[in-house]
């Protein structure tokens, strides 16, 4: 691993983020925080990477505890913890992501406005390249569907820290692009997930169920209160009515993921809390603020937080 050129922290580093840090060794000095099982591999034999990232092991990474051992001012902090966890991540190194540029790789929506109460610059991004932990210390990129999109989120717009992320994640060989409308691109990239996920996982069935004509109903609903949601928000998509969405959510997307079951499934089925704050719940109480009615989102998020642990 290079020990010069910009210090680079990753905070709730699993799948999405060790793979990250495999790839930005080789270009820059990495810590990250992640679980002890991974710390541990680590720390004794390097960071295997597996797929189409590159195949080997990776020396070099420093892997931290808690915030004692974190670089007093790294160049950028990333988050790609789940959302459950965005708040307790902040809170714990608050005092090391204070006035850093703080990059958020999460899913859902909701997280930038977080990690905005403690960091000056927060940049949004959306990933869709597949992660898998493979073991301790092992993962693997299986595909991407297309590069790594960053936006300013909030803060002074310094384009420069946004060129300089860019250049760097370039140089270590991740496919990444500027985004000219990162809150769209979120929103973009959330819609299958509030459409189908709850649904889903509450049925216990694979992405395909939501072909049943009583379910097309409930999901028509959920998506059309999201679009009413969004236009009070003035953010806009390449969609320009629920419906062309719609259009689009079953031609393609219900097909191409039709067998799979969502990482809400999962976690209902492992006893875990879900995301389902910054999915549905999310749309409900941005409905709220608006004074937009969402019954569907608001109903379909109370039935998740039944069903998951106190």
């Amino acid at each position: 691993m290079s020990q010069a050129g910009p210090v680079i922290l990753i905070l709730g580093a699993g799948a999405v983020g060790l793979s990250l840090a495999g790839k930005l060794a080789g270009v820059a000095t990495v810590y990250t925080a992640c679980r002890p099982r991974h710390a541990e591999a680590i720390r004794q034999r390097g960071l295997e990477m597996r797929g189409i990232w590159g195949e080997g092991t990776v020396a070099g990474i420093s892997c931290i505890a808690g915030p004692g051992g974190a670089p007093d001012s790294p160049d950028y902090v990333f988050i790609t913890a789940k959302g459950t966890d965005t708040l307790e991540i902040c809170e714990e190194y608050a005092g090391v992501i204070r006035d850093r540029p703080v990059v958020s790789l999460q899913n859902g929506i909701g997280n930038e406005e977080i990690i905005s109460s403690y960091s000056a610059l927060v940049i949004g991004g959306t990933i869709t390249t597949n992660f898998a932990i493979e073991g301790p210390g092992s993962v693997r990129v299986l595909r991407e569907s297309g590069p790594v999109a960053l936006g300013i989120w909030s803060g002074e717009p310094e384009h420069a820290v946004l060129d300089r992320l860019i250049a760097l994640l370039g140089s270590a060989g991740v496919p990444v692009a500027a985004s000219p409308d990162i809150r769209a691109g979120k929103w973009t990239k959330a819609l299958l997930n509030i459409a189908v996920n709850p649904l889903t996982a509450l049925l216990g069935e694979p992405v395909g169920a939501v072909e049943n004509a009583y379910l097309r109903e409930i999901v028509t609903g959920l998506i059309e209160e999201t679009f009413a949601v969004m236009d009070a928000e003035e953010v806009h998509l390449s969609w320009k009515t629920a419906g062309e969405y719609l259009d689009y959510l079953y031609s393609v997307q219900i097909p191409d993921f039709a067998p799979v079951h969502t990482s809400m499934y999962f976690d209902l089925r492992e006893g875990k809390r879900t995301e389902i704050e910054l999915l549905n719940g999310y749309v409900a109480r941005l409905g709220t603020r608006h004074s937009v009615p969402t019954p569907y989102n608001r109903c379909i998020a109370d039935l998740i937080r039944s069903r998951e642990p106190e």
